[in-house]
């Protein structure tokens, strides 16, 4: 579940994000979400109680290609938050912000870790 200020809006970003998310709509109530492989990413909106932004946990994506990744995220508006840093296995890591402030983590194989011959 992720914390915006506008649900619509989130839906939107979120598809343009992740080009393989599939927008479902609840048979049981007026409520929208994504799916994103095995993943139903649930957009509600913020509150008093729990608000948008770096507050909480990270999930982490496992991207293929992490620059692909990075550069697509930031060319629809994420903000660099954290990183990247490079991790075991060739792969690198870091942390985006969507534009309500909400962290999205990075990790996946980087051309930056690539060893010269």
């Amino acid at each position: 579940m992720v914390h915006v200020s506008g649900v619509a809006e989130a839906l939107a970003w979120y598809e343009l994000a992740f080009t393989n998310a599939v927008r479902v709509k609840s048979a049981v109530a007026d409520f929208q979400f994504l799916v994103i492989g095995d993943v139903q990413l649930e957009f509600v909106p913020a509150d008093a109680k729990v608000s948008s932004g770096a507050c909480g946990s990270v999930v982490y994506w496992h991207v293929p290609q992490f620059e692909e990744a990075l550069r697509h995220l930031q060319s629809i508006g994420a903000k660099l938050y954290r990183g990247p840093m490079q991790i075991e296995g060739g792969q690198s890591m870091c942390q985006v912000q969507d534009p309500w402030g909400n962290c999205i983590g990075l990790r996946g194989q980087s051309n930056s870790n690539a060893k010269a011959p």
